[in-house]
């Protein structure tokens, strides 16, 4: 075994055959922002054997108090963030696999990325994202680790197909409540506090400690010191995920092309298909003010101030609005439809 984990198979709930468990395991932590980071830091430096990080985004200055594995240098180079993450996690780990997948997740794409993974991680920001983590999850028999952080507030559960309940028996709408990072702000230690749980789960899935499970939703306030713990108990009668099998988010008959993100003054349109960034900066360089391209996405700042972030993948953000109007006419000025 190798020496980087002595520490840990020294605790004996894991050991050698725990680690060993845990090299056999693959992971797959949607959303890279904060709480991702760190569940990405602990999984890698864990010894999990194939950590795959997806994520739509790329680093701004803003990330940088609570994104834990972002520097200066990913700010300034334009990296997405799985990219920025996979550059730092293979020099803490070459014994293991890392995987980067730059994509927003989607109904049509989830499964895909899904498929082979022990066990998923919860590091999205918003609720219609998890809905769909949590429908491809119980559909397909992955447990789920749900974590979510936002003020001072914070709060985990490890969610288990066939044997909890799922996300929706306790959350049943996706709408937001205007209650996100973006527009109340986080403290990054509450982050950190989240993300260990999760983490903590995590671990103790993968290494068979089953009957370890902690069988409740933990909600916390760090900075007005409370700390509340409710037991899952029976599923919802007729919850549409775990019970009636509908998994109401994989209906790709819903999905729009163009969603704002929420907080961000930013609208991100779907596309019709895959963009060649060198040729687009030539297209696009002649009509707006600034053009910038690296290995994994182009942006280029618009006469009237907003900017357009294009990505290989066909999705582009619209910068600077959230009215999807707006977003949708510039879409169509400068990328056509």
């Amino acid at each position: 075994m190798d020496e980087r984990y002595s520490r840990q198979m020294l605790f004996a709930p894991i050991g050698e055959a725990g680690q060993r468990k845990l090299g056999s395991s693959a992971v797959c932590i949607v959303g890279m922002g904060a709480l991702g980071t760190v569940l990405a830091n602990h999984m890698v430096r864990a010894g999990v054997g194939l950590v795959r990080m997806v994520d739509r985004d790329y680093v701004e200055r803003s990330n940088l108090q609570r994104q834990m594995l972002y520097d200066e240098e990913d700010v300034r180079s334009g990296y997405p963030k799985a990219i920025a993450a996979e550059k730092k996690l293979k020099k803490v780990n070459s014994d293991i696999r890392i995987e980067a997948i730059v994509a927003d997740v989607t109904a049509h794409n989830i499964e895909s990325l899904l498929s082979g993974m022990d066990l998923v991680l919860d590091g999205t920001d918003n609720f219609q994202t998890r809905f769909l983590l949590n429908d491809a999850c119980f559909r397909m028999g992955i447990p789920f680790t749900y974590g979510g952080a936002v003020s001072s507030r914070g709060m985990s559960a490890i969610l288990v197909p066939g044997q909890t309940p799922c996300l929706r028996c306790f959350i049943q709408s996706s709408d937001s409540s205007g209650q996100t990072c973006d527009t109340i702000g986080v403290i990054a230690p509450v982050v950190d506090i989240v993300a260990s749980y999760q983490a903590v789960e995590a671990l103790k899935h993968l290494a068979g400690a089953h009957d370890k499970r902690r069988n409740s939703l933990v909600t916390f306030d760090a900075w007005n010191n409370q700390y509340y713990e409710m037991k899952l108990g029976a599923p919802t009668k007729d919850c549409p995920c775990c019970q009636l099998k509908q998994y109401p988010a994989l209906d790709t008959s819903q999905q729009d092309d163009a969603i704002s993100l929420c907080g961000r003054e930013t609208v991100q349109i779907s596309g019709s298909g895959p963009l060649d960034l060198a040729v687009w900066r030539e297209r696009l360089e002649p009509a707006v003010a600034k053009v910038t391209l690296n290995a994994y996405l182009l942006r280029a700042e618009l006469p009237d101030g907003e900017k357009l972030v294009l990505f290989p993948d066909g999705r582009v953000f619209v910068q600077g609005t959230d009215d999807l109007v707006r977003a949708k006419t510039l879409y169509a000025r400068y990328i056509g439809s």
